[in-house]
């Protein structure tokens, strides 16, 4: 299928995505410059921070060339392909990490909206919560995407809970070095997402806003809490 796919021209866009505030920026990849100060400052602090392995998550699942040392927000580009979900997402299995990015702020809201509904629908006794997100906003490139949006979303990969098609699109397209694709929204029919196959084409990605989620047998609201500038 990805053959299929028109490639994407190099256009720069700025698109937005959510990550829970439980889990900081990762301070190493925002704090050197380059591959090569990153491999002497890790061996060095593995020494003294014991936690650091785990704040990093699985380096051995991205190549050091991948990674856009010096950009601003280089954790937040970096962070979704190390700290991988072993449960998959709608383009990966779980053996490899994909930065997902939406078209707007509330277009990334819904997304995680419904899955955090999803999520904690499945965790009994759990009657009132409150989840606070940072909302990101992502300058990125979409050269050499592959084009999904052509597909209308009664293709099998925009199956609302089947991921089994869309992952073996995500898989033929992380085995080819192709960077990503642009696909339509799922839970914003209309608008457009983009799943990243690597962080390498992210020039900057800064924090736009705080967002609440109540939960109450199912998230019955989404307030921002605080803004930040983008710029």
């Amino acid at each position: 299928m990805l053959d299929s796919l028109a490639v994407l021209v190099g256009k720069r866009l700025q698109g937005y995505r959510l990550v829970n505030s439980k889990f900081p920026p990762i301070a190493l990849f925002d704090d050197v410059a380059d591959a090569a100060d990153f491999d002497t400052i890790y061996q060095l602090q593995t020494i003294t921070n014991p936690r650091l392995q785990n704040e990093l998550g699985r380096l051995e699942l991205i190549a050091r060339t991948e990674i856009p040392f010096g950009i601003t927000g280089c954790s937040y580009a970096t962070a979704p392909f190390t700290h991988v979900n072993p449960a998959g997402s709608r383009f990966s299995n779980g053996s490899f990490g994909v930065l997902y990015v939406a078209d707007t702020m509330e277009v990334a809201i819904a997304e995680v909206r419904h899955h955090q509904g999803q999520y904690w629908s499945k965790v009994q006794g759990l009657n009132y919560e409150r989840f606070v997100f940072r909302g990101l906003a992502c300058r990125f490139s979409e050269s050499a995407m592959r084009d999904a949006t052509v597909l209308p979303l009664s293709d099998p990969i925009y199956a609302p809970d089947d991921y089994s098609h869309a992952q073996l699109l995500g898989h033929q397209a992380k085995r080819e070095n192709c960077p990503g694709l642009r696909y339509n929204s799922v839970r914003s029919p209309g608008n457009i997402c983009w799943a990243l196959l690597t962080p390498r084409l992210v020039s900057s990605v800064i924090q736009a806003a705080h967002y609440e989620m109540v939960w109450n047998g199912q998230i019955i609201s989404v307030s921002r809490i605080t803004t930040l500038s983008a710029e």
